[in-house]
């Protein structure tokens, strides 16, 4: 099955569930200023898998991978101290043809780290 050379996966620590309807944004830094990239939604397993059309090539470089998390918790009335997480991470010269970002969310912490 081909997938977005970027995919990821939002998981709901406190409710121990995937988060669904987060809105995800990537984008790459070009000279000073990021440029959005694509947009999407996680799906009711938490994850986004269409961000970019599979047979995309990505240039080394500086990339962010932003959640709105605010509007996540906001849906059922949880306060949240993030009201956005924004997780910045390099490309190197020679890509792999797959990065998966998986962030562990919670109202007052989150985790993320390189999946596979």
């Amino acid at each position: 099955m081909s997938r977005s050379p970027i995919t990821c996966h939002v998981l709901d620590s406190t409710l121990g569930r995937p988060a669904s309807s987060v809105n995800v944004s990537l984008a790459a830094l070009a000279q000073s200023d990021f440029q959005i990239l694509a947009q999407g939604q996680t799906d009711n397993d938490g994850r986004c898998t269409t961000l970019l059309d599979p047979s995309s090539k990505l240039s080394p470089g500086i990339y962010r991978m932003t959640f709105e998390t605010g509007q996540y918790f906001a849906r059922d009335s949880r306060p949240s101290f993030y009201p956005r997480v924004e997780i910045l991470f390099t490309l190197p010269d020679t890509p792999d043809p797959h990065y998966h970002i998986p962030l562990l969310l919670s109202p007052f912490s989150y985790t993320t780290y390189r999946g596979s």
